[in-house]
């Protein structure tokens, strides 16, 4: 096969001597909000990319591996989903998720980001595939953790698509017991918690630990689950939190009795995935029990 010649590349490093480089066709944008370097491009191999302070967010090969893990096993474990409160989540696509299931009569969806949102409208469609226009879709252009203090409502699920809690991130401020507690607060009787967990490799598994340690103090059930994304190049990691629903065992008939329920087709999720992801290799398993850094 020829070599293909390409004037740029994007490199996003994992650590200090390890990197993935994607060449770039095309930039679409590139620039800063008031908050995050915001990139948009796109690569030979995943399509179009979203990009912020460094970090692929989603592509357009494989965000549905992603958002499907995020939103379905929580949505088909949940007492109710009637009224859904996502954080973060600009591109639109776990709005798609949710909005896929009948169910739902309303999905709130509260993200600090205007630009990441209109970039994702103008250059990303496919992510939201309508879901912005939905009339079932609140979009709140806002802080999180302000919505959080002054909302009143109750959630059968609430997801959280918020950036990692890196110390230069925006959504570091939302990774504190007093945060969670609010997020508690508005959880209702039988709801999930669910939330994008850093990643899970053997090498990088720290912080996802650290997360599920202080999420501990404030659940009766806390529950890893991850899957490899192609484009982060990495297992990357979430957690379900419940009261009352420990979701690594949730009945095949009811996840298919879930999945029935959407419209189109699943490209990840089904039951037989749900019970792939809750399958945690023995290394991660050890790592959580280990007693070490909360937040």
């Amino acid at each position: 096969m020829p070599k293909t010649e390409f004037w740029q590349w994007y490199v996003e490093e994992s650590a200090p001597t390890e990197a993935h480089h994607h060449a770039i066709s095309r930039v679409f944008f590139e620039g800063r909000s008031d908050f995050q370097q915001v990139s948009v491009i796109e690569t030979p191999v995943f399509g179009k990319m979203l990009i912020l302070d460094g970090d692929t967010q989603s592509s357009q090969g494989d965000e549905k591996i992603y958002h499907e893990t995020l939103v379905h096993p929580a949505m088909a474990a949940a007492r109710s989903i009637e009224e859904v409160l996502i954080l973060g989540g600009g591109e639109g696509a776990t709005l798609r998720e949710v909005l896929r299931h009948k169910g739902v009569k309303r999905c709130t969806m509260v993200d600090i980001d205007g630009l990441v949102i209109d970039l994702s409208k103008k250059y990303l469609p496919e992510w939201a595939d309508g879901a912005f226009e939905n009339p079932r879709a609140n979009v709140i252009v806002g802080d999180a953790l302000a919505y959080l203090r002054e909302d009143r409502g109750q959630y059968g699920v609430i997801i959280s698509d918020l950036t990692e809690p890196l110390e230069d991130s925006p959504s570091n401020l939302l990774f504190n017991h007093d945060v969670f507690a609010d997020i508690k607060a508005r959880l209702a009787p039988g709801g999930v918690y669910v939330l994008q967990a850093s990643t899970a490799a053997w090498h990088n598994a720290s912080l996802h630990c650290k997360m599920a340690r202080t999420l501990r103090r404030h659940y009766a059930h806390v529950t890893s689950f991850f899957t490899h994304v192609p484009a982060f190049d990495t297992d990357w990691a979430f957690l379900a939190c419940s009261d009352e629903i420990d979701l690594s065992v949730l009945a095949r008939e009811r996840i298919d009795s879930y999945c029935s329920q959407l419209s189109g087709e699943n490209f990840f999720y089904d039951a037989q995935t749900h019970a792939r992801l809750f399958s945690l290799p023995l290394y991660l398993r050890r790592m959580l029990a280990a007693p070490g850094a909360t937040f």
